[in-house]
């Protein structure tokens, strides 16, 4: 038996609620049903910013929210003209969720939990009549007169317009590929990397703000980065994946990570500095005088590494010791042997080829009336709410297509 809709999203994630919602609220009339695979909806986005949901980013400035985006910068200009950061707050506070803007620009429920936004589209949802269809794994996809054609594992559907919000998922990729679909090949996005070395051995939770390079690229990113326990995180190093997912892939995650734990001072400037703190700070112990912002124990490392024996006074130190530990300091080199992935974080580069959208409307260029909204496209960004903002948008433009 063939079940009947207006419209069908497959995938019922964040780009899939959001999408629905936007529609039934423009067209009261449409029969519109959300299939989703698996048992739950909405699971990313209950996990997502450690289960606060990092919604979207305090950056209402569409031609800078773009560079925020390792791929997907150029189109998303005009969609971003059309609904960005600012618009999403209002949406979510025009449904009974305020936002709240934290110092790093994230923007998060003021309930800082996720649950508030889960809550939020559920009861949309319910109000709109939307039906929400768990279990539902699509098997095929076809196009039929002037709509579609989905079959699952338990049903048949069949509607005039098709919205895929899959995400990162091979198999709804594989079938876009047999319907003529180009599929920029998935490598990984946003992930930490897998260092062994005794300078920050035993140094788990510390953190710093400095400048992370590629050796041998022009891959570069600044900002926090933590020690964990099998090797470096945090925001600098997720930058540093996501700008460079293709190339570290090619690489196999073998390559020499450069480190400016001064961030923004040079090795000569550094060694400069160190003079200046050795003749003003001369009777000081070296290990227990650590002239720059981060922690002691992370500064005495420093130090071991530089050959500098801990009971030294800054006025003992030779001219060839400023250089070793400026050196440390500036460019300290580490192999990086691999990556780890959060679960709750991983994002994937790659996915249906961008030239084949429509940027307007989000509608695919080769086949009429269907239409595709977050991850499952080559879009993708680093973390700070920018990923759910591509799909608040896409969403949107969406909703917009289809209003009558």
């Amino acid at each position: 038996m063939n079940t009947k809709y207006d419209i069908i999203i497959v995938g019922g994630g964040a780009a899939g609620f959001f999408t629905a919602i936007n529609i039934a609220e423009k067209n009261k009339n449409y029969k519109i049903a959300i299939l989703e695979r698996g048992k739950e909806v909405l699971s990313k986005v209950r996990v997502s910013g450690g289960g606060r949901c990092n919604v979207t980013h305090a950056c209402f400035i569409p031609n800078e929210l773009v560079k925020f985006y390792p791929r997907g910068e150029r189109e998303l200009k005009g969609p971003f003209h059309q609904f960005c950061s600012g618009d999403t707050i209002e949406w979510f506070a025009n449904h009974g969720v305020p936002l709240k803007i934290e110092e790093d620009g994230r923007m998060f429920p003021e309930s800082d939990s996720s649950q508030t936004i889960i809550d939020c589209f559920l009861l949309a949802t319910q109000k709109l009549k939307i039906d929400i269809l768990p279990l539902q794994s699509v098997q095929s996809l076809f196009q039929k007169d002037e709509g579609w054609k989905i079959e699952t594992n338990s049903d048949t559907f069949l509607c005039k317009k098709a919205i895929l919000t899959t995400g990162s998922n091979p198999k709804i990729w594989d079938m876009m590929q047999q319907l003529g679909h180009t599929i920029v090949s998935p490598v990984p996005s946003l992930f930490t990397f897998n260092i062994k070395d005794p300078r920050i051995k035993d140094l788990m939770g510390l953190s710093a703000l400095a400048t992370v390079k590629v050796k041998g690229t022009n891959l570069k990113a600044s900002g926090p980065l933590l020690i964990t326990h099998w090797g470096l995180s945090g925001p600098g190093i997720l930058r540093l994946s996501a700008w460079g997912a293709r190339i570290l892939s090619e690489k196999n995650y073998q390559f020499i990570l450069q480190v400016n734990w001064l961030n923004d001072i040079s090795f000569e400037e550094s060694i400069e500095n160190l003079h200046e703190i050795k003749l003003e700070n001369s009777k000081k112990q070296i290990t227990t005088f650590c002239p720059f912002e981060f922690p002691k124990r992370l500064w005495e490392s420093f130090i071991i590494a530089a050959g500098i024996h801990s009971e030294l006074k800054w006025a003992d130190i030779s001219k060839k010791q400023i250089i070793a530990l400026a050196e440390q300091l500036t460019n300290g080199c580490f192999q990086v042997n691999d990556k780890s992935t959060f679960k709750e974080e991983f994002v994937t580069a790659g996915g249906i080829d961008l030239k084949e959208i429509n940027f307007k409307t989000m509608e695919s260029k080769l086949l009429p009336n269907l239409y595709l909204a977050g991850e499952i496209v080559n879009i993708d960004a680093i973390t700070g709410g920018f990923n759910f903002q591509n799909a608040w948008t896409g969403g949107f433009l969406i909703s917009e297509a289809l209003k009558q």
